[in-house]
């Protein structure tokens, strides 16, 4: 899955690491304030220029399925004026229920464009054209490009009021500056002086993972979360960590700033192994091509079981991002000898350092460890890089075997290690993808099918499913599990495991078992919590297809309840509803006044559906009607005379 640079402490490391890590070893100095580059710009802050700022996120941000590629600047509520940072013209503008909502481009004589998004109104004359679009075309979004002579604007003109449109969680500036290649680069670099961060990066823990069936931490094979004791802006574990083989790091940390409750991304990481600079992530731009690989630059199990955004240092056989400058595709920590001192340097845009330190300690492989703690169930298993861990609770028979089967085929496996009532056992997938494990507390199924390459396109074919994977669909190797059940007369399409992420989206066939009357009410769905979630698909001679870039069960229901329409408010000035469907979702609305299209505007955070007059002077009068109409066809209609 894997490959990662061998650090032997004692010899000499491979030669071109070695010329990395001089090289890198000259440039820095643990005690050396790494210089910042700021661009000479006159952009006004959009938000109150002259006050300070309160930043909500920043650039480059791990979040759950993207990067984050601008400022988001806080605002007192929504309709705070937002001001154009320089001379330029609009040259795009786009309106949608989710993302960033309604969203100005501005083109600037130096090359950039500023972006302003979760607005609330659009203003000016660019506003009026966008609402006249809209009603020429009867669409609620709509995306709009310009020529440079259409709208032109001036440094500190109106550009509209701030909002929460789109897919934000609360009313704020979303500012973005990106370049002639539509990268998005770092807004901090104009050094806004409304922007103020005197505050170094809160550490809070570190993970070490061992990578391969030979590597051990304290005399275990897993992944371990250690929390980190705090001196002044430096952290550090208490005791050496016994380790052996190779080892990966993560470390859990976000960046603060004075006077706000929020936490923000770091973009500047660096990992010194025994003095010598091995790893380096430097996020400074972002390419909107790529934002859904950050994926692979967090560990997206953990993410998923606790919430918590470890930062990988380690580089997946997958991760094609351009943030690491000159370090080897090849990275890792391989333990042999003596205490291996680690440093970990975290750095935010302005420069504020924290820094992290611990030890490895070299420890033999040992068969019996009393670290183990006793276990309650029969049973566990875990799959980490491309080993399955199987702990089993101690048998009185204290037998030292397992036998693993595939294809009808037994193999014996021995014993990895044992400790307090616990035996544990590695089983390397890359030779064997077992179906079944008979131990003395019974057998353990599994539904591995296949491996699946992360960096090439492959294609899996059952009388099930077949499925697709497009090249570099995935960011590590994957071994594929399926898996067919019926509940109450409900089939479930299980594919793959859901705390394994997807980087394109891939093309699946199901060819269900059960006969179905096709009608527009019956859809597939993905199970997502505790509901469904609806996925488009197309029903071909019996079969089901679909794309999805989410692993997980997967069924068929049958939605057949409307929507519903709550009013709250009707009236000549403005008409506001609160919409919802039970299951499959909103899939289009309509209003209309005397027969009159009329523009409606969904936040689909809220359920709230609130009206656009095209004329703000005239009144809403007549006959109101509103459809509404969900993804199965169901449709509800409200009717009322203003």
């Amino acid at each position: 899955m894997r490959s990662y640079w061998s650090l032997k402490l004692s010899d000499v490391v491979f030669f071109s690491l070695f010329i990395f890590c001089s090289n890198a070893t000259a440039q820095f100095s643990p005690d050396k304030e790494i210089p910042r580059k700021f661009e000479r710009s006159n952009y006004l802050f959009p938000i109150k220029p002259g006050n300070t700022a309160t930043i909500t996120g920043t650039m480059g941000e791990l979040r759950d399925t993207h990067f984050h590629a601008g400022l988001d600047i806080d605002t007192p509520g929504i309709g705070v004026p937002v001001l154009c940072a320089d001379d330029g013209y609009v040259s795009r503008a786009t309106a949608t229920t989710g993302g960033y909502g309604n969203v100005l481009y501005v083109t600037h004589p130096d090359g950039n464009t500023t972006v302003y998004a979760h607005l609330d109104e659009f203003k000016g004359t660019v506003g009026d054209y966008i609402r006249k679009e809209r009603y020429s075309r009867k669409v609620s979004e709509i995306d709009l490009a310009f020529t440079p002579n259409q709208f032109k604007v001036s440094k500190g003109e109106l550009l509209g009021l701030s909002g929460n449109t789109g897919g934000s969680g609360g009313p704020h500036l979303h500012f973005e500056v990106r370049n002639q290649n539509n990268e998005a680069t770092n807004p901090l670099v104009y050094e806004f002086s409304e922007v103020r961060d005197n505050l170094a990066p809160l550490v809070f823990k570190v993970a070490l993972k061992t990578m391969d069936s030979k590597s051990r931490i304290n005399d275990q094979f897993g992944r371990f979360e250690f929390s980190v004791i705090k001196k002044g802006d430096t952290y550090s574990l208490p005791y050496p960590i016994l380790a052996q083989g190779t080892i990966g790091v993560e470390v859990l940390a976000h960046d603060k700033m004075e006077n706000s409750r929020f936490r923000y991304g770091i973009n500047f990481i660096e990992m010194i192994v025994d003095h010598q600079l091995v790893f380096t992530q430097s996020i400074d731009k972002v390419d909107f091509n790529e934002t859904r690989r950050i994926l692979a630059v967090m560990d997206y199990q953990t993410l998923g079981l606790s919430g918590n955004r470890f930062n990988k240092l380690y580089i997946d056989d997958g991760n094609r991002l351009d943030y690491y400058p000159g370090v080897p595709r090849k990275t890792g920590i391989l333990v042999k000898e003596k205490e291996i001192p680690v440093e970990i340097r975290l750095k935010d845009f302005n420069g504020n350092i924290s820094k992290v330190h611990f030890e490895l300690k070299s420890s033999p492989l040992v068969e019996e460890t009393p670290l183990l703690n006793a276990m309650s169930k029969p049973y566990e298993t875990e799959i980490i890089e491309n080993t399955l861990k199987i702990d089993i609770k101690s048998c009185s028979s204290n037998e030292a075997t397992v036998n693993v089967w595939q294809h009808g085929k037994s193999t014996s496996v021995s014993r990895t290690y044992e400790g307090s009532n616990r035996q544990v056992y590695l089983i390397n997938l890359q030779s064997i993808l077992p179906d079944s494990i008979q131990t003395c507390q019974g057998s353990i199924k599994f539904n591995f099918k296949d491996r699946v390459p992360s960096e090439t396109a492959y294609t899996y074919y059952s009388d099930l499913m077949d499925i697709e994977f497009p090249n570099q669909s995935l960011y590590d190797t994957a071994f594929l599990e399926i898996a067919y059940d019926t509940l109450s007369k409900q089939e479930i399409f299980s594919i793959g495991n859901r705390t394994i992420p997807l980087n394109k989206s891939i093309a699946v066939t199901l060819k269900p078992r059960a006969t179905y009357f096709q009608s527009r009410d019956l859809g597939l769905y993905r199970k997502a919590g505790k509901g469904y979630a609806f996925v488009p698909s197309e029903w071909k001679n019996s079969r089901v297809k679909f794309s999805t870039r989410d692993f997980g069960q997967f069924t068929f229901l049958r939605d057949t309840i409307p929507p519903t329409i709550t009013k709250i408010g009707l009236s000549t000035a403005a008409a506001r509803f609160k919409i919802k469907d039970n299951l499959s979702g909103i899939a289009y609305f309509e209003a209309s006044i005397n027969g009159q299209w009329l523009l409606m505007v969904y936040d689909y955070k809220t359920g709230i559906l609130k009206s656009e007059k095209a004329d703000s002077s005239k009144a809403l009068a007549g006959d109101f009607e509103l459809k509404i109409v969900d993804q199965a066809g169901n449709e509800s209609i409200f009717k009322q005379k203003i």
